[in-house]
């Protein structure tokens, strides 16, 4: 039986849905040492750098981001708030209320509008900080919620902490592989899935890549009932070839939730999610927008984006850029 929504998928992962793989027991130590909060963004360096910055065309930039907007597609199984956005000032409301102080006069002549939005942390276009899951009451590198979790957020690991995004980029289009112009609901990414579109594409992964993953699922983000329910996504085998073969620094998709449900491990819902930010300290991106990138078949390009430095937070709103490289 197929699930409609999200939110009775995770009430079935909650009574261990799926055991065919056991979930790992411990978060990652990080080897760049104790104080580490960034994890993979380490290889980001001066060298890497340059070496794709060098190769950049310039004669097109793609945009990656997705517009927020009310009514946008955004996670409620666990009870967050949409997204939201009010007027403060209006240039009619400010006659009437003056607010600046300045008369009537001065008001009919200078317009002004203000406004102001919120929204769960993990809406649109963002990326995970890697103390947005853990095991055990841990993170990424150790760090304890009991020691490093205060009421304004994260002392360790905090999204703020990110450097520039500046990186290779990688395209690895699993939908256009198959012939698809989007993967079924709740297909499970395989490992061969990701050789076989790499091969295609002629490609091959580099240490300290951006890989992110084309399900086709972005071609929905203006329904949200429908871009939400049962989305395909990567599986655990998956990632562990993205990280222990590929060396990707940073995995993101199209989707929302990076990997589709239920679990296919035992004692843990959400088990790539785990095993990239606690266990490896892999960043993860969603709701990436790759139409345009695979229309034009670009799969290699410089990836640069920052998020918002959102100090102790778990993630941030992300404006990611890719330049096709020579």
């Amino acid at each position: 039986m197929k699930l409609r929504t999200l939110l009775p998928t995770l009430g079935l992962l909650a009574l261990g849905v799926a055991a065919s793989v056991q979930a790992a027991d411990r978060v990652g130590t990080s080897p760049w040492g104790p104080n580490d909060e960034i994890g993979r963004l380490n290889l980001i360096t001066s060298q890497s750098r340059a070496a794709i910055l060098s190769r950049v065309q310039g004669e097109r930039a793609y945009d990656l981001a997705t517009d927020y907007y009310i009514g946008m597609p955004s996670w409620q199984a666990a009870g967050d708030p949409h997204y939201q956005f009010w007027m403060t000032h209006t240039p009619r409301g400010t006659i009437a209320d003056d607010p600046m102080g300045v008369g009537r006069e001065m008001n009919h002549k200078v317009s002004y509008t203000g406004a102001a939005f919120s929204m769960y942390s993990h809406s649109g276009t963002h990326i995970d900080a890697l103390n947005h899951f853990g095991l055990d009451g841990k993170i990424w590198n150790g760090f304890s919620a009991d020691e490093h979790l205060g009421d304004r957020g994260w002392k360790k690991t905090g999204i703020e902490k990110f450097p520039p995004l500046i990186a290779r980029g990688v395209l690895i289009d699993v939908a256009a592989a198959q012939g698809l112009p989007m993967l079924p609901e709740n297909y499970r990414i395989t490992r061969q899935d990701l050789r076989n579109a790499l091969a295609k594409q002629k490609l091959r992964l580099q240490r300290g890549d951006v890989v992110l993953i084309r399900t086709g699922r972005m071609q929905r983000f203006g329904d949200a009932a429908g871009y939400m329910a049962n989305p395909p996504g990567l599986g655990l085998d998956a990632a562990k070839f993205l990280v222990e073969e590929g060396g990707a620094m940073i995995v993101g998709a199209d989707n929302l939730s990076l990997e589709t449900f239920p679990s296919e491990v035992a004692g843990d819902y959400i088990p790539v999610h785990t095993y990239l930010l606690a266990q490896h300290g892999v960043p993860i991106i969603e709701l990436v927008a790759l139409e345009e990138l695979s229309r034009d078949k670009v799969y290699e390009f410089a990836f640069i984006g920052g998020p918002l430095k959102i100090r102790g937070g778990d993630a941030a709103p992300l404006r990611p850029i890719a330049l096709p490289v020579r």
